[in-house]
């Protein structure tokens, strides 16, 4: 059922994050992240810091709802995106770490999701919604570092990893949310102009080429695949432990 409201999208998040707890699956991960950006949202659309806080709150749950209808559709057994489909079908790979799962729900749902959500409820002046656009992104970026902390009681070699390697996060897959921010405003832009006739086709194309960047974000190239298994290594507890330490 799509959420009305971003309470509703808070309740739902956390219902998602009982069932994967109760599953032991790595599906776990992405909500639990989820959760903290929407509450950290309301809280900032409460103290009005974004540029039009009614609508902030519209493309919060028209944004969530893709990723709450992806996650039932996937559950009941039937066909959510193909960059949804990717992530989900890793619930129970053993090898990709938590920050790989992370990264592969961040793939899907701003790469994809968020430039349709934009678009849908931008209006006539897309133009308009782009600082609080950003805004989003800046937020779930400055989230993500957060947790760097419980990673690293998590994956206590990943800080030293990083040291040697540079930003893991972003070599492992040559991936930022500020890159996939530029990307999602140019398809937010493509998909906000096109008749909505060409709207389906558009998605599809976006779709598999995210898709494909998600493989890439479970299985990277050889020398990152080590690092990443060496940080494995480290990182084996129970999905449950991990989720607990990260959830703070």
């Amino acid at each position: 059922m799509h959420a009305q409201n971003i309470d509703e999208v808070i309740d739902q998040l956390g219902t998602i994050i009982e069932e994967c707890f109760a599953e032991n699956s790595k599906l776990v991960f992405f909500p639990i992240l989820y959760r903290k950006v929407t509450i950290a949202v309301k809280l900032g659309i409460e103290k009005k810091e974004f540029d039009d806080n009614e609508r902030m709150e519209k493309l919060d749950v028209v944004f969530a709802n893709r990723y709450l209808e992806a996650y039932h559709q996937y559950k009941a057994g039937e066909k959510p995106t193909d960059s949804w489909q990717m992530a989900f079908d890793q619930a129970y790979a053993f090898w990709p770490i938590v920050l790989q799962h992370l990264l592969a729900g961040i793939n899907a749902h701003i790469n994809l999701d968020l430039g349709i959500a934009a678009a849908e409820i931008a209006g006539p002046n897309l133009e308009s919604l782009k600082g609080d656009f950003y805004k989003i992104n800046s937020l779930l970026s400055s989230m993500v570092e957060g947790v760097q902390q419980e990673i690293g009681r998590i994956s206590p070699v990943i800080g030293i990893l990083d040291m040697l390697a540079g930003k893991l996060d972003e070599r492992l897959v040559d991936f930022s949310i500020q890159i996939a921010r530029d990307g999602a405003w140019e398809f937010a832009n493509e998909y906000h102009q096109s008749e909505a006739s060409q709207k389906p086709e558009l998605i599809s194309k976006r779709d598999h080429s995210i898709a494909w960047l998600g493989k890439d974000i479970m299985k990277p190239g050889l020398i990152l695949r080590v690092i990443a298994g060496f940080i494995k290594i480290f990182e084996r507890k129970t999905v449950n432990k991990i989720a607990k330490a990260f959830e703070g």
